[in-house]
């Protein structure tokens, strides 16, 4: 849903209750339509009851749309009429064992007797749509009224021929112009004003939609750069492979030149030297392979997926595999193959194998690569890890420590006064309110309209309805005016049609600006959302979204009525004493639903899974990418001390010490880490730049995380080629030099 006000433009996932209907009805394309909206429910069985957060109220034609698995029941029927519920197995068998549930009865919020008329198979992780349970969306009072706003459902097609999607999002697009004109009757003179709808191929919604469903999205860019980094590794490994093969073909000087008296052609050769590269990665698949199922529930835990040994040994996957295998084999054996087969006879014979200097030049180059990739993977991993504690250490402008988050459903509303109150005389507890959601992601769109002295204004608006003491148990700060009061409720006169109802608002700092006032200058102010109303305090800027999105207009207004959770603020002290003793109000007056609670910041944190995810992955990665050239380093650095011992019994003889000898060794290769670190440094900082471009609110990439890399970088490599050198050194030169 696209929808704008005065200039404002917001895009949403949701739509009203007409969008299905409406266009089913106008578009012969569409063969059926789904509206669908999540909710958390007190669900029992007689004495067994438990709150369940994954409900879906769908309409009929659900399981004619997607095709889940329907193991008992008619899905044409399921959900055909109101109070009807299908269950997914692992819930059925959670509320009826062993029993047929079919025809059984759940007491939903212990209001409503819903009957159970289809089971189907547990959902795939991979699907966009989960459930445990599918309520008729006929149930809700809402399912008798078509709105195009009110916007919370939400709306999926199923098209005749799928190819439509185009042609039709086209066509949806013309007839919506043509409702916002007619029958939305938008003034004619404000062509900024307007209500349309996009059409998303559902396999796209997951991870090309900015705009989450159901679940939370993935992003498709994370694949790509998880995927490069995997090849990055990778290649690293083949460049150690190359590089170590090439530096061993002067120890199989005589076998190579055996081989060629004997008879052996460049193809028997070629083919031998290649066929050790195949066994070899051959065998590192198979050791992958055991290695990647034990350490599944680690990549899970990271992921936050549920992967299974099943899905890795798959035909699909074993192929891909195996033709990944064969390629690697080829990338990291042609070139080592390629220059023993070719080396002729006579030069064996004469001198043994030697690696040409062009070939020092490739090892060299190699060894630059892959420092290229493991300080770039090192500098990446400071800017993730940097933007996470920057997100984890902002203030948000709210306290989200140490306050408690309790679902509110309809029949608690008629104990809701009382319940804060029983909360609150708790000693543990300093304060407790209520809001339609919390303040980490606030998702109501709405609209507002204000005179701002040069004639009406209106203004998109992000709006929440709260309780009395909001403020000051989130911790937020007024900058002008006062917050809400008692008084407040005696101007929500509902009589006469609400003809005389007035409301009290609260708007941010971003709001006022937006309509021209100052903090000080909005106290007062008339605005309206609905029904007219005072402004009577602005609070300070707070991020009411994630950081991926600038701090937009918002207004709070006094409405108990629409109030879905309750925070209680409690002390630092004895905190699982106070939770205990607010669990023991809540079930003397809750009897009906356990005592289910979280924490604020589980919700914060929540919004930034996929960072975290991805810091984690990086420092493995970068970890992984150093250990890997250092390796190859290490390897490197024997074989060419081994090359240079009779040089450096030379120079020993001649007074060189140990420091000396060091240097001499280790100053090569540190020319080749400095070369890598200047060629990633560059890289580093776009590929950083475009990440945080994603940030509304973001850290400076700043010199000192390039030199922090280029440093580690070099110690470690310095530490690696150190070894082999001072251990030359302290070799006794005159072995060295009887061996010629």
């Amino acid at each position: 849903m696209e929808y704008s006000s005065s200039g404002t433009v917001s895009k949403v996932a949701v739509t009203g209750t007409k969008v299905g209907p409406q266009l089913k009805r106008t578009f012969p394309q569409i063969e059926s339509f789904v509206r669908v909206i999540k909710y958390s429910r007190s669900v029992a069985n007689g004495q067994l009851v438990f709150d369940e957060k994954n409900i879906l109220y769908a309409d009929a034609d659900f399981f004619k749309t997607f095709s889940f698995n329907m193991r008992s029941g008619n899905p044409a029927t399921a959900l055909a009429a109101p109070y009807k519920i299908v269950l997914t197995e692992s819930t059925a068998k959670k509320y009826f064992g062993n029993e047929n549930a079919i025809g059984k009865i759940l007491h939903i919020n212990d209001l409503q007797d819903y009957e159970v008329t289809g089971i189907t198979a547990d959902v795939p992780l991979n699907s966009q749509v989960q459930y445990d349970m599918v309520a008729s969306f006929s149930s809700l009072a809402v399912s008798k009224t078509e709105e195009w706003w009110s916007a919370n459902y939400i709306t999926y097609l199923l098209l005749n021929d799928g190819k439509q999607i185009d042609n039709l999002g086209t066509q949806v697009a013309q007839y919506m112009q043509k409702v916002s004109k007619e029958e939305l009757q938008f003034p004619a003179a404000n062509g900024n004003n307007y209500l349309t709808y996009h059409l998303e191929p559902l396999k796209k919604v997951h991870l090309y939609s900015p705009l989450e469903g159901l679940e939370p999205n993935g992003n498709i860019t994370y694949i790509y750069v998880l995927s490069i980094i995997a090849l990055m590794i990778l290649l690293i490994a083949c460049v150690n492979y190359t590089n170590l093969a090439t530096a061993q073909s002067v120890g199989r000087s005589t076998e190579i030149g055996v081989r060629k008296v004997l008879g052996a052609g460049k193809k028997q050769l070629l083919k031998q030297f290649l066929g050790e590269s195949f066994i070899i990665t051959f065998l590192a698949l198979l050791l992958g392979i055991f290695a990647s199922i034990v350490l599944l529930p680690v990549f899970n835990s990271i992921t936050g997926k549920v992967f299974t040994p099943s899905l890795l040994l798959s035909p699909l996957p074993m192929l891909s595999l195996l033709l990944l295998c064969i390629l690697i084999s080829f990338i990291a054996g042609a070139y080592p193959a390629f220059v023993l087969s070719s080396t002729g006879l006579a030069n064996i014979l004469k001198s043994g194998l030697r690696v040409s200097s062009s070939g020092g030049g490739l090892r060299k180059s190699l060894i630059v690569f892959q420092f290229v990739i493991s300080v770039f993977l090192v500098i990446a991993t400071i800017v993730v890890l940097r933007q996470v504690s920057f997100i984890q250490n902002k203030q948000m402008g709210y306290d989200r420590d140490q306050v408690l988050v309790m679902p509110v459903d309809l029949k608690m509303k008629a104990i809701y006064e009382p319940l804060k109150k029983a909360i609150l005389r708790n000693p543990g507890v300093l304060s407790v309110t209520g809001a339609y959601e919390d303040p980490t992601f606030v998702g109501w769109g709405d609209g507002i309209s204000a005179d701002d002295g040069k004639g009406k204004k209106d203004l998109s608006v992000n709006a929440m309805p709260v309780d009395l003491n909001y403020i000051k148990t989130m911790g937020m700060q007024l900058v002008a005016g006062r917050d809400f009061i008692n008084a407040d409720f005696s101007l929500q006169d509902t009589a006469n049609d609400y003809k005389n109802y007035r409301s009290s608002y609260i708007i941010n700092e971003k709001a006022a600006r937006e309509l021209g006032w100052t903090a000080e200058e909005a106290i007062g102010k008339t605005i309206s959302r609905g029904s007219p109303g005072l402004i009577n305090g602005v609070v300070k800027d707070f991020h009411f979204e994630s950081l991926h999105t600038p701090i937009g207009p918002l207004v709070l207004f006094l409405d108990t009525s629409m109030v879905r959770q309750l925070f209680v603020k409690i002390k630092k002290e004895n905190i699982a004493h106070t939770i205990s003793a607010i669990g023991t109000t809540w079930k003397e007056r809750i009897t009906y639903r356990p005592f289910d609670y979280h924490f604020l910041d589980e919700d914060f944190n929540t919004l930034y899974q996929s960072e975290q995810r991805t810091a984690k992955l990086f420092t493995l990665f970068s970890g992984l990418a150093i250990a890997l050239a250092c390796l190859g380093l290490f390897a490197l650095a024997a074989f060419t001390t081994v090359q240079r011992t009779k040089e450096i019994g030379i120079r020993k003889i001649l007074g060189a010490n140990t420091g000396n000898i060091t240097l001499l060794v280790a100053k090569q290769f540190i020319i080749l880490v400095l070369t890598g670190i200047i060629i990633a440094s560059p890289l580093a900082w776009w590929a950083g730049n475009k990440w945080l471009q994603d940030f509304a609110y973001r850290i400076n990439i700043s010199w000192w995380m390039f030199a922090l890399a280029g440093l580690s970088a070099i110690l470690i490599a310095l530490i690696t080629v150190s070894y082999h050198a001072i251990k030359a050194s302290l070799a006794n030169p005159v072995k060295s030099l009887r061996t010629e």
